[in-house]
């Protein structure tokens, strides 16, 4: 029996996801000819006019193929019945919808209408996989990489194949085909040159070490060089896609403590923590902010991300300082009125 072209694709690791997304254009380019691509995100397009580009039929092409994003916003009943209505209606027809989603989940009813064998959740890599997909990476490209070296990418570089893929490549412009990168290439090429972006900015946000003004301050210098870089880091859903992943971990980190327990290193692996850099990095951030304000600052992302999508770009900026002040000064509450000297 013929199934509807909808997928559900879920989960922090956004290379292997986006790799999916890309097997799927290509396959229905094959099957189809041209067709017609669109990218829009749930929250700033609505379902209706979704499930209506589904509906029609395009002039130019054979079939379409959208990628909705942010899928796990997707909750009112109406919005649900729309695309369980179109699924229903479209086994066998060319329209593509791929649902996506950074968290591990969507609603349930949103869920059920997917075909289970069009489901998948992308998990970030254990520990076990990182150094052999590193030294892969390398080979495949025409390079090696030595195991310190390796071990030292992965101390720097957040833990999915998207971030590794960029940051490595970055070698491959500096030598020739069959160098071995070292220890002191990596120094050279990542630490004197990276790029600040959302996760060197948690970790600024998250240094206990410094009060609150100068976390302040040094987290200001960091939002307004990435704002300033005009890369696709820069941009306000890079930035708060990226806070949330680490404050999600965050989340998890006091999941994984509850009521003073001590969770196994097999058990801090398994839930992506996997180096010792990052096991101290977030224990400083969880003396930060505990679990209430954690859920806090989640809601807060949320929110602006909202409201940023809402707004356009003429209060970009504005709207991105006042955010970081309520996380950093507020622990995840919203700025009151009364505060109009910083807010």
């Amino acid at each position: 029996m013929a199934e509807p072209e909808l997928y559900l694709f879920t989960g922090p690791e956004l290379g292997e996801k986006n790799e999916a997304i890309a097997k799927l254009k290509a396959d229905a380019r094959t099957k189809y000819g041209a067709v017609d691509e669109y990218s829009w995100y749930a929250g700033d397009t609505s379902v209706n006019d979704v499930v209506s580009q589904l509906l029609n039929e395009s002039l130019f092409s054979s079939a379409v193929f959208i990628v909705l994003r942010n899928a796990e916003l997707i909750k009112t009943a109406a919005d649900i019945e729309q695309i369980a209505s179109w699924a229903k209606g479209s086994a066998g027809k060319p329209n593509t919808l791929v649902l996506v989603s950074d968290s591990n989940g969507v609603e349930k009813k949103l869920e059920a209408c997917v075909p289970s064998s069009h489901k998948k959740i992308f998990w970030e890599m254990f520990e076990n996989r990182k150094s052999q997909w590193v030294q892969d990476f390398f080979r495949k490209n025409g390079f090696a990489v030595s195991a310190d070296a390796a071990d030292a990418i992965l101390e720097m570089i957040e833990n999915n194949t998207e971030s590794l893929k960029a940051e490595c490549s970055r070698f491959f412009y500096c030598f020739e085909k069959g160098h071995v990168v070292s220890l002191e290439d990596v120094d050279k090429i990542l630490s004197h040159n990276r790029e600040e972006d959302a996760f060197t900015l948690f970790a600024a946000m998250a240094s206990p070490s410094e009060s609150v003004q100068e976390r302040l301050e040094t987290s200001v210098g960091i939002l307004q060089k990435i704002r300033l870089s005009r890369s696709s880091a820069s941009r306000p859903s890079g930035i708060i896609s990226g806070l949330t992943y680490c404050f999600r971990q965050l989340r998890l980190w006091h999941s994984l403590h509850a009521n003073r327990a001590v969770p196994s290193d097999k058990d801090l692996k398994a839930s992506g923590f996997t180096s010792k850099k990052k096991i101290t990095q977030y224990e400083n951030a969880s003396r930060v902010w505990n679990a209430g304000q954690t859920a806090s600052v989640i809601s807060l992302l949320a929110s602006t991300d909202m409201a940023l999508r809402e707004s356009g770009t003429t209060l970009e900026d504005v709207q991105l300082f006042r955010m970081l002040y309520a996380i950093v000064v507020k622990s995840g509450l919203y700025c009151a009125t009364y505060e109009k000297q910083i807010c």
